[in-house]
């Protein structure tokens, strides 16, 4: 795998001065806000503590100060009364701030107003630079107040990420009015950071995938095309304290709609070799050049990761197609109908039969088929190689059946189209799909319907030479695809009992594609299976 460039791509958000412009509509300094706790998240509100017989509370908040001019990122500290919400006066905050594990600064402020602006500023300098600025800012003129801005200046300060503020209150409603216990908050604020990663897969070409993460810098980006597994790591701190801290970890992937081996109905993300539950995943088709892959992973799921021995440093993400959901998916351009798509033999060729399959879904139904007439045509390079029109099924056990001979000169990347879907001409939608797929040395595809075979076998309800030719079948036709393996001349043809065990624990799902098949190389080296 070729890894080309990996670079930064500036984040969005919305500016501060609509903020600032929202304080002015009562003519108090009163803030608005969501009731949001935790790491992992845009803004951060505290519950409140008893200062004095009131309730206060501090609230963290993140902007972006001017999107079209720089990509500076500005977070906001208050120190306000819960039930006003209005900012005490004269506060003196000692703040302690890191972004991800970089020891940015540690101070005190003091606030007039009762909130501070923290400008962070990407610059190529040695160390941190903290510069304030009173005054005649946008801020005081916008509120007719001597405001404090605080620039934050530093190598990738701007870039987004996860930055961390431990918030100490030391004085609140007059600078003399020292507090005996002073208060105490640890927040984290996540501002979004896309990284774009460049490859080459061996079928599909050149892709690219960028990588929008809501917590932390992300590295060691890597798509395996063999597995079609995406991995990368983010710094995380495995503690109760810090989970207790983290709303959610919120990562998303965007997909080319090109890219036809991860335009898959589902995604399955392992943290740490952890599994996570399947309804953390979310796909939007809803774009036109591509697909945003939603992974909201809360706490309950963090915890199961922490559980189950986490002791790994930070988080070690792979991404894995859905093995319960074989099809293609795609949506048409008007977001009405989803088209679920399968083919048999798994692996096309060149001057052999193909079989489609495929169902038509209404998106706003739960994706429940419908009947509707429809236009489908399979295309290489605007040719026709086939099509056909008719009225789908609306049937769950049932599909919509497109069968032909793929021509000889037919090869790599082809288009199945599907047009006009209930007369509509934008509810139309593309999968592209492989003929004569290059196949990775290392590659491993078995179809989910040979583990009944497997079973079978394993059970002695097939004798050893049937499974045996089975098995020799589906490699010479490429309808199992594993690494080429080396033979040799060997008298015995006894198959050891542990590749019948592996047989049913495979059968089972206990171990993987990748257990089962040295069983099966193992045959082949030792002359069983002849190929």
């Amino acid at each position: 795998m070729e890894k080309k460039s990996v670079k930064k791509i500036q984040t969005s958000g919305h500016n501060l001065k609509n903020l600032f412009l929202l304080l002015l509509l009562p003519l108090l300094f009163v803030f608005t806000f969501d009731s949001v706790f935790g790491h992992g998240v845009g803004s951060e509100t505290f519950p409140p503590v008893n200062l004095d017989g009131k309730q206060v509370t501090v609230e963290v908040s993140s902007s972006q100060s001017d999107p079209e001019a720089d990509d500076d990122q500005q977070i906001s500290i208050s120190f306000i009364d819960f039930d006003s919400k209005i900012t005490l006066r004269d506060v003196t905050f000692h703040i302690k701030s890191e972004k991800g594990n970089q020891f940015l600064f540690e101070q005190e402020f003091k606030a007039d107003n009762g909130f501070l602006v923290f400008n962070f500023v990407s610059e190529e300098t040695d160390s941190i630079i903290i510069e304030e600025e009173t005054g005649a800012n946008i801020f005081g003129s916008l509120l007719g107040l001597d405001s404090r801005l605080i620039h934050v200046k530093g190598p990738k300060l701007s870039e987004g990420g996860l930055y961390k503020f431990d918030i100490t209150i030391l004085t609140a409603d007059g600078y003399s009015k020292t507090l005996d216990e002073p208060l105490v908050f640890n927040a984290g604020i996540s501002i979004a950071q896309t990284s774009r990663h460049d490859f080459v897969d061996p079928n599909f070409g050149e892709q690219k995938f960028d990588v929008i993460t809501y917590y932390d810098e992300i590295s060691d980006f890597e798509y395996d095309p063999a597995s079609k597994e995406i991995s990368y790591s983010m710094p995380f701190e495995w503690s109760h304290t810090n989970i207790n801290q983290t709303s959610v970890v919120h990562e998303e992937l965007v997909i080319p709609k090109t890219f036809g081996d991860m335009l898959v109905s589902g995604f399955t993300m392992y943290i740490n070799g952890v599994q996570l539950s399947e309804d953390i995943s979310t796909i939007d088709d809803f774009f036109s050049d591509g697909r945003v892959v939603h992974f909201i992973i809360y706490q309950q799921e963090l915890l199961k990761v922490l559980e189950n021995g986490s002791n790994e440093n930070g988080m070690n993400f792979l991404i894995t197609p859905n093995r319960d959901y074989p099809h293609m998916s795609s949506v048409t351009e008007n977001g009405q109908f989803r088209i679920l798509a399968s083919w048999e033999p798994e692996n096309l060729q060149s001057d052999d039969d193909a079989k489609i399959l495929f169902d038509v879904t209404d998106v706003f139904l739960k994706n429940k088929p419908v009947s509707t007439n429809y236009e489908f045509s399979v295309t290489q390079n605007n040719k026709v190689i086939y099509q056909q029109s008719g009225t789908s099924t609306d049937s769950r056990e049932e599909h919509n059946v497109a069968e032909f001979v793929i021509p000889q000169d037919v090869t790599g990347i082809v288009n199945l189209n599907f047009n006009n879907l209930d007369n509509n001409d934008l509810a139309r939608t593309t999968i592209p799909i492989v003929i004569d797929r290059v196949i990775s040395q290392k590659e491993i595809a078995i179809p989910d319907w040979i583990r009944n075979n497997a079973l079978w076998w394993s059970e002695e309800q097939i004798d050893d030479n049937t499974f045996v030719q089975g098995i020799e079948y589906l490699i010479k036709n490429k309808i199992i695809l594993i690494p080429p393996t080396q033979q040799e001349d060997s008298s015995s043809q006894e198959i050891p009992s542990w590749i019948r065990n592996n047989a049913a624990w495979w059968a089972a799902e206990q171990i993987d594609d990748n257990t089962f098949v040295q069983g099966l190389e193992y045959l082949i080296q030792k002359g069983i299976i002849r190929v």
